[in-house]
């Protein structure tokens, strides 16, 4: 790695191996998001084939409704014939119904359609509008059953309810008839459900090239709402898509937001590269959309080969030209290699090495003269040097005797300040045991109060608090025994266990009930009771009443104290958040960050300032931390974070809030 024949090589063949790909890789980045934008430019271009044909159909739907309003055929037509005439038009027209309103009938269905609305006045107008289920029915059953729909379960979906769509997507036409004797409103339609004809031949109008084997496979789509109602995509080989639903995101931003969609989407089974334009109907309102797309996987494959093709053709060219690098280098190597053997001669003391290039002119030959040069220079200053030798040594002697003494000096200082840093440990630990005395001297003191209270009802009613003296008891035994462990660490095996959370937050109420008591403390627990994590369960409860009893102080006696157990992910390490939440003043936010330092509190008096570094350094080492803030609605919050403990075979079980 550290040869000049290696460096060399690399400075030859860098600019093949890491510049060309770099381009390499640079150029197929952007002609691969020109690709893309080529192929969005063509479904946007498909969608506006669709939308084009879509509105010649409803420009065409009302041309033809109004040739029929003013022929002589409807104005010779008895009212007797109307059925006759009617059904043959919309026979000859491709219409699904059509039937004609008198003014008087106008004025019953006027406000429900802004399309014969707008033909009551005079004007002509055709609009998509959806037909309810009992709309189709009146009209006709065959138009209800052809456009009911049974849904079929869709990924990615929006979630829903509904079983069947029952609703019409209609190209709805109105016109007015102005005949002597026969004013009123001229009214037909063609529903689009099922209707294939109307799907396959705008297929066909913007996928005329796949004909031709053509590398696009394109599908087209009508929904109403987010219901495939008349599709070319299939399920299956011979079964079309109908009633499969659009996925949500394509139907937020389609029909929630009105915009419309040019990007890849998944489609029933596959990713296209759609185009999604959305429907509305003759009151404004985002009723469907119309979509064509393009099957994305040829034109991946495309890519895929043209950069497998790119990566060959690379390949061969530096297998052809890295030879002819590596002879020029030649050059270079050779020169270099005997300068390199000449230094190692002379490192290993044959100062009469040269490196002798000859007649060599070029930079390499000039740097080989020089440093014969230097190897002459530096062979007269090693006799120079060997003369001055001796007085050195002795000058060295005597100097290796003054810094013996002062190292043996420097070792016993730091032998001291090591043996003084372990006192202090020591001390600091002593006096955070003393500390933590207090709590559970407090709670035994409590107990004997209620002892005495109770002495009148007899001892079979103090059997409990009795208890407790024994457990707190047994406390202070533990913390003396932290002491010895800090002491003599190799004589105490690990006491870590897995313990259940919202256990050891109960018992900790219980301790500390006779402080709660005294006061006006309202007591909030939220604690799932399936958690665990690895600790001493007198660690966690030591730490637990500690913070407890600093809440309870800072609010005076009166407050909310919260106690919340839920699970928290840290850095992807799954685990358990306890916090205790008071409605005190809070934390100076310029000493928040000192809370847990030795000896620092608040309790000028009262305290010693090591409960919290001590808490500290107890959840530390269970590989846990805690942290204290301040609440935006007041008061202070600390937070212990410890990794879960999962046992075999846990079950989730619901939070148990009080």
């Amino acid at each position: 790695m550290n040869s000049v024949r290696f460096r060399l090589m690399i400075l030859a063949l860098a600019p093949m191996v890491l510049l060309m790909p770099l381009m390499l890789f640079l150029g197929m980045t952007r002609w691969t998001a020109d690709y893309d934008q080529v192929l969005i430019a063509n479904v946007e271009s498909d969608l506006r084939i669709a939308e084009q044909y879509l509105s010649r159909l409803m420009v065409g739907t009302g041309e033809e409704l109004q040739a029929v309003a003013g022929s002589v055929e409807f104005a010779q037509a008895s009212p007797e014939d109307f059925d006759a005439f009617f059904d043959a038009k919309r026979g000859e027209l491709g219409l699904d119904f059509l039937y004609y309103l008198s003014m008087q009938d106008v004025g019953d269905v006027q406000a429900s359609w802004p399309v014969i609305d707008m033909a009551a006045t005079g004007t002509s107008r055709t609009e998509i509008d959806i037909f309810s289920g009992p709309d189709l029915e009146a009209i006709s059953p065959e138009l209800a059953a052809r456009a009911r729909l049974s849904l079929i379960e869709t990924e990615a979906a929006v979630p829903t309810d509904r079983t069947v769509e029952d609703r019409g997507m209609v190209i709805h036409s109105a016109t007015p008839v102005a005949l002597p004797d026969r004013a009123g409103v001229l009214v037909g339609g063609v529903l689009l459900n099922r209707n294939l004809a109307f799907i396959d031949t705008i297929n066909a109008l913007v996928y005329l090239e796949e004909e031709t084997g053509a590398l696009r496979q394109g599908t087209a789509t009508l929904f109403l709402d987010d219901v495939r109602v008349s599709t070319n995509v299939r399920l299956f080989e011979d079964v079309r898509a109908l009633g499969t639903r659009v996925s949500a995101a394509v139907r937020g931003e389609v029909l929630g937001n009105g915009r419309t969609w040019l990007d890849r989407a998944f489609v029933v089974n596959d990713w296209y590269i759609s185009g999604y334009l959305p429907l509305t109907d003759s009151f404004g309102t985002y009723v469907g959309m119309l979509y064509v797309g393009f099957l994305e996987e040829p034109f991946t494959a495309a890519k895929r080969n043209a950069f497998l093709w790119i990566l060959g053709a690379f390949a061969a060219v530096l297998l052809l030209s890295a030879p002819l690098f590596l002879r020029l280098a030649k050059g270079i190597f050779a020169p270099l290699e005997r300068m390199t053997h000449t230094m190692s001669l002379v490192q290993s003391g044959n100062l009469s090495a040269r490196i002798d290039l000859g007649e060599a002119h070029d930079e390499v030959g000039q740097v080989a003269g020089h440093l014969d040069d230097l190897l002459d220079q530096v062979q007269q200053r090693d006799r120079e040097l060997r003369t001055l030798n001796q007085d050195l040594n002795d000058r060295v002697d005597k100097r290796t005797a003054e810094l013996k003494r002062t190292n043996e000096k420097l070792e016993e200082t730091f032998r001291q300040l090591v043996m003084s840093e372990k006192l202090a440990s020591i001390g600091e630990i002593t006096a955070g045991v003393a500390h933590e005395i207090n709590n559970p001297v407090a709670v035994i003191q409590g107990n004997v109060d209620v002892i005495r209270e109770s002495l009148g009802e007899g001892s079979a009613a103090i059997q409990t608090e009795l208890g407790l003296v024994d457990r707190q008891v047994s406390r202070i035994q533990t913390i003396v025994g932290k002491l010895l462990q800090f002491a003599r660490p190799g004589e105490f095996a690990d006491l870590e266990q897995a313990v259940p959370v919202a256990p050891v937050v109960k018992d900790c109420l219980v301790l500390v009930n006779h402080v709660l008591s005294q006061g006006n403390i309202e007591i909030k627990t939220q604690t799932d009771t399936t958690l665990q994590v690895r600790i001493d369960p007198g660690e966690l409860q030591q730490v637990l009443i500690n913070l407890i009893m600093n809440a309870v102080q800072a609010m005076g006696g009166h407050g909310t104290l919260t106690l919340r157990v839920e699970p928290s992910d840290r850095d992807s390490i799954a685990g358990v958040a306890v916090s205790v939440q008071d409605t005190g003043p809070g934390i100076d936010p310029a000493l928040i960050d000192q809370v847990f330092a030795p000896f620092y509190s608040t309790k000028q008096a009262e305290g010693t300032g090591l409960g919290l570094s001590i808490s500290q350094t107890l959840i530390q080492r269970a590989g846990g931390l805690i942290r204290a803030r301040n609440m935006p609605e007041g008061g202070a919050c600390f937070e212990i974070w410890l990794p879960v403990h999962v046992p075999e075979q846990t079950k989730a079980i619901p939070m148990a809030a009080t």
